[in-house]
């Protein structure tokens, strides 16, 4: 068959006992068929591998198609009505060629792919009707993706009970052991948590690994209906692990002298990893193979081993793409039996820049999968999204977003101007629908750059991206939705075009001329043979020198805050354009941040140059450009330095007064914000959770309603001023619990944690002492809609109404809807708090890139644009895209590298994890891991060093 994967398929045959065996490769034949001439053998897949690419031929995963519609057929591959339909679509696709209705209706009457197929027509067809330009290989590969989702892919059941007698089916697959309950899986056993398979009579043991968190048992037992089902279940099991966890094959028990104990039976065989070596270091003669079933006329080849001349195409960004074998074209007999396998065939992706030159990457021939050390169970790699997937070969470009005729996964998706849509369609939930792209970690390495300065550079590229898209927050987006209306006053408009459109214009032409050298220094040209660009001070340097001129208006940047400030005043429409435009997806952080963002920007230039200098010896081509460089940053940065931390409290004061209810004052001369977070406040009820606000002079304390307006009621407040605060935890008898004891009142408040305790007992004493030596603002910061001090038990808490619209002269007549997701909501939520140093850490701390993102229980990695700022990572499908699908708070949670035994066996991963949420995240480089894990834990182990204002000196306005 010249089947160079041919390690993925067995024989299969009817035994004595009327039970479906393998044909074992190390038994003479004559042995195992009693009666050779009546036995039928079935050309069959054996082992489902977690994901299709790995499956190199084109050949290989033809015969997978064709298990798959076998299994369908027959009832095996069970699904819901509109997988079903879309794999039919796949299927007639290859065979028929493209959608033509009544050719499309009278093959489906004529042939049945599915059991009571005809209630289905309807919605097969319309599938069908979206495929079209797809070949019979692009077919057999959306088959496949579609296939290998299912709970029943590759699955093979052997009836079994439970110790009370409960009827349920054993089954067996590449991570371990499976029980179904009908076709329901109810339990699985990985093959790290499994210590022995056997089977004594007709019981099938499973011992466990000992696991104190497991509820179950060391042996686990299963009734069959008799020894020679117990023995073929576990020969097929011992096949699996041996096929996907090792190495290599296993060596030969020698054989004892006197007494044999157990059986002698072994794997025979290369196991995957082998087989992937074989086929990526081999080149074999390609051998044209036709189907004859398929009605679709166009010479196919078969190639086992695409040549690199031919099918090796670059990746825009992130990790490069995988080379493709061409698309061969078959003539097999439709009779032969496959058992379709698992997980993914090849994909790949164009870069813009194979398509503007019109020719594939004559590179060598880097390995197309490579290993990862570990658990050989995971040798196997996992994909990622790039955004088009293929197991055609590269001739064309294709119009309408495709590359070789290949669409998205996402079905029948194409974007309105053409371009290609992305598989993505939940970062963060639905892993079910999300499209995985192979493991190109390894090729990458060998293809690109290594250099830690390329990262460095890199760096700079992906945030420098991010940056220009924040600056068209202000100088489109906000422009045309706020800037435009007559509610604007003009000296606002001009005061932000003035200050961002010359920013917005230069940093244009900046990122540009950062792409053109990071793809020289990539090789995307013969530049750098002669080893001109492998830098990228000499940029830095000229354009930071040209930007100086800009900076000199950098301290304005307080004039933008008090311009919008004082029109939002004035105007109660302004004040409602601006939060309608703080609800929209494109405003993903607070205004006010984009607005103090250039400043933020030179820090980061500063920290990326600090790091090449550390890099480079003194004798480095780009040493002196750098340190010329981070000489004329550093000058500007200090001299703004004193000015940003003013800007930055008073822009927190400003954000703190959307968020609060009852407030008029807030925003004064002199007050400056220390900390926020969630305390339990003991009263005659009890703990009672309530949200606290430290100030250089005051205490707040709120209570969040249930109201539209998703603000913090102010309960009543605590003047710093006399105030007193010692522990008491022995005397309430309440865990990390404290007094304060101010002017005439006393509140007790309880801490989530020991930790949580100390920073707030810290800042405090801090503020404390700063309020007897300031001339600070008068304390009285309530409106007359509270009068007191303090909110009585809080009595009222409950049956709070945010409608009264006294509590604050900035409000509309109506409660109208405010930003839910400001750190304010996310510490009410984790039960945590953060200081003014953690803001000003979150900012200075930066970054985005490409990372790879894994579910807990998912097998493949999904490739995803990611930014992280404001104690947030925020989820796009692309840099180019305008706004983000989804967000995670960090707060909470905790950042770790994966354990052994959690099978993550890959390079550069690290965790996240709060409460049952887990996601894996893996970087290209060891500095891109270094640097997200760094940044990631600025924001989930908050620091408790307090940054304070010189008291003295009044706000910038």
């Amino acid at each position: 068959m010249n089947l160079i994967e041919g390690d993925y398929f067995g024989l299969e045959f009817q035994n004595q006992q009327k039970m479906m065996v393998w044909l074992d490769h190390i038994k003479p034949i004559i042995k195992q068929l009693r009666r050779p001439k009546h036995t039928i053998l079935r050309f069959s897949v054996k082992f489902f591998p977690p994901d299709h690419a790995q499956l190199l031929e084109e050949l290989t995963r033809y015969l997978f198609a064709l298990q798959i519609k076998q299994d369908l057929s027959g009832g095996r591959l069970t699904c819901n009505d509109s997988s079903a339909a879309l794999m039919v679509s796949h299927i007639i696709q290859s065979e028929i060629g493209d959608f033509d209705e009544s050719h499309c209706r009278s093959h489906l009457l004529n042939n049945n792919y599915i059991p009571d197929q005809m209630p289905l027509i309807d919605k097969i067809m319309e599938f069908h009707s979206k495929h079209i330009g797809q070949t019979p290989a692009e077919s057999d590969y959306q088959l496949l993706e579609v296939a290998r989702r299912l709970e029943m892919y590759g699955i093979r059941l052997h009836p079994a009970k439970d110790r009370e007698g409960t009827k349920l089916s054993l089954a067996v697959a590449h991570t371990g052991v499976l029980v179904f309950q009908g076709h329901t899986r109810i339990n699985a056993f990985n093959w790290s948590k499994v210590r022995k398979l056997s089977f004594k009579r007709k019981r099938f043991l499973i011992k466990l690994r000992p696991d104190l968190n497991s509820s179950y048992q060391d042996t686990l037992e299963f009734l069959m209906a008799s020894r020679d089902c117990c023995k073929v279940f576990w020969k097929i099991c011992v096949e699996y692990h041996a096929f996907f966890r090792l190495f290599e094959e296993p060596k030969p028990k020698p054989k004892p002298v006197l007494f044999t104990r157990g059986s002698s039976f072994r794997f025979s065989g290369r196991t995957q990893k082998q087989v992937i070596d074989y086929v990526r270091e081999s080149e074999f003669k390609k051998i044209p193979f036709e189907r004859k079933h398929s009605r679709v006329q166009q010479n196919s080849r078969l190639s086992p081993l695409p040549s690199p001349r031919h099918h090796e195409v670059p990746t825009e960004s992130g990790f490069p793409g995988d080379r493709l074998s061409s698309p061969p074209r078959r003539h097999w007999k439709e009779s032969v039996l496959v058992s379709a396998e698992d997980p993914s065939a090849l994909r790949m992706k164009a870069s813009p820049f194979h398509q503007r030159n019109g020719h594939e990457d004559r590179r060598g021939s880097a390995s197309r999968l490579e290993e990862t050390r570990g658990s050989p169970q995971q040798t196997h790699p996992e994909h990622l999204n790039t955004g088009v997937v293929s197991s055609s070969p590269v001739t064309a470009v294709h119009p309408h977003g495709m590359v070789n005729g290949q669409k998205s996964l996402e079905l029948g998706s194409h974007s309105p101007n053409g371009r290609q849509p992305s598989p993505l369609t939940s970062p963060l939930l639905n892993d079910a629908c999300s499209v995985r792209t192979d493991d190109e970690d390894e090729v990458r390495r060998k293809r690109f750059p290594t250099d830690r300065a390329y990262f460095i550079a890199k760096e700079l590229l992906t945030t420098e991206r991010t940056y220009l898209k924040d600056l068209e927050v202000v100088t489109v987006s906000f422009q045309s939705a706020v800037g435009q209306d007559e509610a604007t006053p003009d000296s606002l408009r001009n005061t932000i075009s003035s200050t961002f459109e010359p920013l917005h214009k230069f940093h244009t032409g900046f990122l540009r001329e950062v792409e053109q050298r990071l793809a020289l220094w990539e090789g995307r040209s013969n530049a750098h043979i002669k080893g001109d660009y492998q830098r990228i001070g000499d940029v830095m340097l000229k354009n930071l020198q040209a930007l100086k001129p800009l900076t000199a208006n950098l301290n304005k940047q307080s004039d933008v805050l008090l311009e919008l400030e004082k029109a939002c005043k004035a105007s109660r429409k302004l004040e409602g354009l601006c939060r309608d435009f703080e609800l929209q997806k494109v405003c993903y952080i607070p205004l006010n941040v984009f607005i103090l963002r250039p400043l933020h920007r030179l820090i980061h230039y500063k920290q990326i140059l600090e790091r090449l200098c550390k890099h480079y010896p003194a004798t480095h081509v780009d040493f002196r450009d750098c340190r010329a460089a981070l000489a004329d940053v550093s000058e500007v940065v200090d001299q703004l330095q004193g000015s940003l931390i003013k800007m930055e409290n008073f822009q927190k004061l400003l954000e703190l007064n959307k968020d609060l209810l009852g407030i008029d004052n807030l925003v004064v001369p002199g007050r400056e914000f220390i900390r926020l977070g969630c305390l339990s406040k003991l009263s005659g009820k009890g703990l009672q959770q309530r949200m606290f606000f430290l100030f250089s002079d005051i205490i707040l304390y709120t209570s969040r309603g249930m109201t539209p307006t998703n603000q913090f009621r102010v309960n009543g407040q605590l003047p710093l001023r006399g105030m007193t605060i010692r522990e008491s935890e022995d005397e309430w008898g309440v865990p990390h619990a404290f007094t304060l004891v101010g002017q005439g009142q006393s509140v007790v408040v309880a801490a989530s944690s020991l930790k949580e305790m100390e920073k707030w007992m810290e800042d405090i004493k801090m503020a404390i002492e700063m309020a007897k030596t300031s001339n600070g603002p008068s304390s009285d910061v309530l409106t007359s809609s509270l009068p007191d001090n303090k909110c009585p038990e809080d009595s009222s808490v409950e049956a709070e109404s945010e409608d009264d619209m006294t509590a604050s002269h900035t409000s509309l007549e109506r409660p109208a809807p405010h930003r839910g997701n400001t750190m304010v909501h996310v510490c009410w939520h984790r039960n945590t708090s953060v200081s003014m140093v953690d803001f000003s850490i979150a900012v200075e701390n930066q970054l985005s890139g490409n990372l790879l993102r894994k579910f807990k229980n998912s097998n493949g990695w999904q490739k995803l644009w990611v930014v992280f700022t404001n104690f947030s990572l925020f989820f796009y499908k692309s840099h180019q895209d305008d706004y983000p699908l989804a967000s995670l708070p960090l707060l909470g949670y905790s950042v770790t590298i994966p354990s052994e035994n959690e099978n993550i066996h890959k390079d550069y991963v690290f965790k996240l994890h709060f409460k049952s949420h887990v996601y894996y995240f893996r970087s290209e480089s060891e500095y891109t891991f270094e640097r997200w894990m760094e940044v990631i834990r600025s924001a989930t182990a908050p620091s408790s060093r307090p940054r304070v204002l010189n008291s003295k000196e009044p706000h910038p306005h």
